[in-house]
């Protein structure tokens, strides 16, 4: 008899990219489910953390424990993905954290799965398949370049709801072609991002020219809206275009900030990895300029600019990264950044925050940091955006 799947339950993390990623999960044992509950699971995240824990793992947390509660999946066939690098904070530790939380919660027999890059946890931890690498790739890349043309439509267009409903029918096209590993090859994906972004270009829009605010800060408050109280979609009914960067340059920046603590052998598969990773990346970008939409260019011209602006010594977590955006925004005629954090978020708050003042100072733009916290309120968040919308 055929085996039953398992349920594999992962939390909202990346809006614009899980919804093609969760394929990447697919396999003969799992059914992946992308969790989305907002901030009404934060009380119960709350009762099974410690409120001195940080925002994304109270958010996370309550989204497990409240799937497992709601009677839709059988708490004895369902795993718990905590999908990390194995680095700093959430990297490392929100695994265990989340193991202890499901226990107390009632759900012993809920196994939390593990998937990293360092080797940690090895007893709970996901098996990397390479089809799994394979379409982890191609959803990097067409989550990417979706998200940034959304962005940049979105606030123009002539018709309501024409840029959510072209962006889903291209989730459900490329989601059938992940699931069944059809049309994914290098050339196919070339061809895609032009098909891609003319099919956005073509949408009715407006003539006229609001103002960009480009949004810098932590991987989950920075890509996931419950993670940013909806600071996206508060830009934009406040006459503003966003502009949040791929999470292309996340990953490339990681292999790159990874390659100083690795053996020379390993540095050699890491270099690349990464080299073919930024060529796709250029071509992508390319695709964009050339449509006339706005894009950073490739990380390590990125990181070329920053020179003298912004140290990369610091690689916990989100790392020079942060600062090096913020550097490129404003070398690239986007005037005002918003950084989003969560509140003592200690990579943030040294290799975001702590600069800053001065990457502002040195490259004549605007910076203006939010703390997001289960102690805090949109509110405050919203008044802090409201002050950069209007200075």
């Amino acid at each position: 008899m055929k085996k039953k799947k398992q349920t594999l339950l992962i939390p909202a993390m990346l809006d614009a990219h899980f919804p093609l990623m969760k394929y990447a999960f697919l396999t003969p044992e799992y059914e992946p489910v992308i969790l989305s509950q907002g901030a009404e699971v934060l009380p119960v995240g709350l009762r099974y953390t410690n409120n001195d824990m940080c925002w994304p793992l109270a958010i996370m947390t309550g989204q497990m424990i409240d799937a497992l509660r709601c009677g839709k999946y059988d708490p004895a066939r369902t795993k718990l993905l905590m999908p990390t690098v194995g680095d700093a904070c959430r990297g490392s530790n929100y695994t265990e954290l989340l193991r202890k939380a499901v226990k107390n919660a009632g759900f012993p027999q809920t196994q939390v799965l593990n998937m990293n890059l360092k080797h940690l946890d090895t007893e709970n931890l996901l098996p990397i398949t390479p089809v799994m690498v394979w379409r982890a790739l191609f959803s990097l890349f067409y989550g990417d370049i979706i998200m940034l043309l959304v962005q940049q439509v979105r606030p123009y267009e002539l018709h309501r709801g024409d840029t959510e409903r072209l962006q889903r029918r291209w989730f459900s096209k490329l989601g059938r072609e992940l699931r069944e590993c059809r049309r994914m090859t290098f050339g196919a994906m070339l061809k895609r991002f032009r098909t891609i972004t003319e099919s956005f270009r073509r949408i009715p829009q407006k003539k006229e020219k609001k103002q960009r605010i480009a949004v810098v800060g932590e991987l989950y408050t920075k890509y996931c809206a419950s993670g940013n109280w909806e600071i996206v979609r508060f830009l934009e009914e406040n006459g503003c275009e966003s502009f949040t960067n791929g999470l292309s340059w996340y990953v490339i920046y990681y292999i790159d900030a990874q390659l100083v603590k690795l053996p020379e052998a390993a540095a050699l598969g890491y270099r690349a990895v990464g080299y073919m990773l930024e060529k796709l990346q250029k071509s992508m970008v390319k695709a964009l300029t050339d449509a006339g939409f706005y894009s950073l260019p490739s990380l390590h011209v990125l990181k070329e600019e920053a020179q003298g602006i912004v140290s990369t010594e610091g690689s916990v977590g989100d790392g020079w990264l942060i600062g090096t955006e913020a550097a490129g925004y404003f070398h690239h005629g986007c005037r005002k950044v918003l950084a989003v954090q969560p509140f003592g978020c200690m990579p943030n708050h040294i290799f975001g925050r702590g600069i800053y003042s001065s990457v502002a100072r040195k490259c004549g733009g605007q910076i203006v940091s939010i703390d997001i916290d289960s102690s805090g309120t949109p509110l405050n968040a919203y008044n802090r955006a409201r002050m950069l919308i209007d200075s």
